[in-house]
């Protein structure tokens, strides 16, 4: 099964801490539940956003810099 994981807010997508880094996940890796997915950015906060079950990333569904929308899908884990 695949689950989509939405962001909880509406903001900047980013997929690493700052440009220097690299990105906190790519497809291809296995993460565990809680583990940091990526940040957005909204009202000059950032807010991690965490993997809300263990699988594996099959997908990343915006690109870095990215305007997003409450409920807009980030990645996809299987």
């Amino acid at each position: 099964a695949t689950t989509v994981v939405p962001t909880p807010m509406a903001g900047t997508f980013y997929h690493a801490p700052n440009p220097e880094a690299a990105p906190f996940v790519q497809v291809g890796d296995a993460v565990q539940l809680g583990d940091v997915l990526c940040v957005v950015e909204s009202m000059k906060m950032m807010h991690e956003i965490k993997a809300p079950s263990a699988g594996t990333v099959t997908a990343v569904l915006v690109a870095n810099g990215q305007p997003i929308s409450t409920g807009d899908g980030l990645f996809e884990l299987s």
